[in-house]
């Protein structure tokens, strides 16, 4: 379903001018949920998601490919914003990355480091004990991990 959705969103997303760059399909009985986070070159505000939301609900009307009532939300990636693409985790080398994988990799699921490279099918992360190879195909969720103090650093000198 999550792919049919996206095969159906993604499309109408990217003709208003934004990047889908993650869809969350949580279909609980009863209360199902459909969660969009959109980005664009100029970053994503109120006004962005509202009229992304217009449009997704209006196709969401017309093909109907949710049988359940559900509710739509859609959202700018934040700071912790989530990493699904190969793009993704080029465009933020250098950050500190939080990743869950499916199966464990050398005994563990969860990591925490400096992405240090990006490829089509591997990222590469620097941990307090060595660099760790994880396989794209293999990532359960990525996400930065927010960096308050150079966000502070960033706002002291832009003022």
């Amino acid at each position: 379903m999550k792919e049919r959705l996206a095969a159906l969103l993604e499309p109408v997303v990217a003709d208003l001018g934004y990047e889908l760059l993650l869809l969350e399909f949580n279909p609980h009985k009863g209360a199902a949920s459909l969660r969009l986070f959109i980005d664009a070159p100029g970053g994503v505000g109120l006004e962005d998601c509202a009229r992304v939301s217009r449009e997704v609900a209006a196709t969401l009307d017309v093909e109907d490919p949710i049988p359940q009532s559900y509710q739509l939300e859609v959202s700018s990636p934040g700071l912790d914003r989530p990493l699904v693409k190969p793009e993704h985790f080029r465009r933020f080398r250098g950050e500190q990355v939080r990743v869950e994988m499916l199966v464990p990799v050398g005994g563990r699921r969860r990591f925490r480091g400096v992405l240090l490279e990006a490829g089509d099918r591997e990222v590469v992360l620097q941990m307090p004990d060595g660099p760790v190879t994880l396989p794209l195909s293999g990532i359960e969720r990525a996400r930065l991990v927010p960096d308050f103090d150079k966000k502070s650093a960033e706002e002291d000198r832009t003022h």
